[in-house]
């Protein structure tokens, strides 16, 4: 039970001071992504090499979770009501690509221990063809808690469900406690696997790091700069996963407390995660760099590095 169910008009101030933080930082970085998208497609070099090819990936990806679980935000801000099954198309979107983008990132990690440890086979792993692949195996492995939690919820509704007018959460689809500890289970094994791969990846280039010189070694060290990057947002997206579990605790403590614990939730476990892949791959990455610049001022900007590939 609540402690204290109530909001007053300081918390309501407050809430629409939030949302309206949250709204300016969503379109923000989805024009960011949006330009980093069009620079991408802009060059052959980079829709033919596979760390680009999974970059946009990420970017795809975070920019359609972002977007649906925006909507759902300012849905339940104004509290409308949707039918059921159409809130299960979203939270469907939702559930598959929020773990999307982590399986990516333990790809990306891969392809980067593959460019320094077996810089003779890169070439052959990484090719175009088998990047497609490896985007399908990345979304059916993504697909698999939705699955699961899917099953469980048609096993558990009445067909009548699916047309009653509810605030659309992803909790809708779980009506027992045992299908929350189901879903955190997947998803923390997917996210142990996946760490074991980034810790795996870390150490072996490190070795390589240590061994070489010169223009090698540079290489290395950034290779070994950008796993450490993946690992932190991929610890940034397994906290996400405990955001419920907190969120309901502080629901039956305080409801003002509640709605702030949602709102820094989604600052620090959705918005952070997914600004840090621009971050890696947009600024971070000097040719990628130096399109971005040249997109951005519409040309006006001259760049060598690009002028290089062509």
């Amino acid at each position: 039970m609540a402690a204290n169910n109530s909001l007053t008009g300081d918390d309501l101030l407050l809430l629409t001071v939030q949302f309206v933080v949250v709204q300016s930082l969503v379109m923000i970085f989805l024009f960011i992504n949006l330009l980093l998208i069009i620079t991408f497609f802009k060059k052959e070099y980079f829709y033919t090499t596979a760390r680009y090819i999974l970059f946009a990936v990420t970017l795809l990806s975070d920019s359609l979770l972002l977007f649906m679980a925006d909507i759902l935000l300012i849905f339940n801000h104004f509290r409308i009501t949707i039918q059921v099954w159409l809130c299960i198309i979203i939270s469907v979107l939702i559930l598959v690509y929020v773990t999307v983008t982590p399986v990516t990132l333990a790809a990306m990690t891969l392809e980067r221990y593959v460019a320094i440890c077996m810089p003779l086979r890169h070439g052959e792993l990484s090719s175009t063809r088998n990047t497609m692949n490896c985007i399908l195996i990345i979304h059916g492995i993504s697909s698999v808690p939705c699955i699961l939690i899917l099953s469980t919820f048609f096993a558990s509704a009445s067909l009548s469900f699916y047309t009653k007018y509810q605030i659309c959460v992803a909790e809708l689809l779980m009506f027992y406690i045992w299908q929350h500890n189901l879903r955190s289970a997947v998803y923390q094994f997917q996210f142990l696997i996946m760490s074991i791969i980034i810790v795996f990846s870390y150490i072996k280039i490190m070795k390589v790091a240590r061994a070489a010189s010169g223009d090698d070694k540079k290489s290395s060290k950034k290779g070994l700069r950008t796993v450490v990057l993946h690992g932190f947002q991929l610890l940034l997206c397994l906290i996400q996963l405990w955001c419920p579990f907190i969120e309901s605790a502080f629901f039956h403590i305080n409801l003002s407390l509640y709605e702030i614990m949602r709102y820094l939730d989604f600052l620090l476990f959705y918005l952070a995660p997914r600004c840090l892949s621009p971050l890696i791959y947009g600024l971070r990455d000097e040719v990628f760099f130096q399109a971005l610049k040249y997109i951005a001022s519409f040309g006006l900007y001259k760049q060598n590095l690009i002028d290089k590939m062509n």
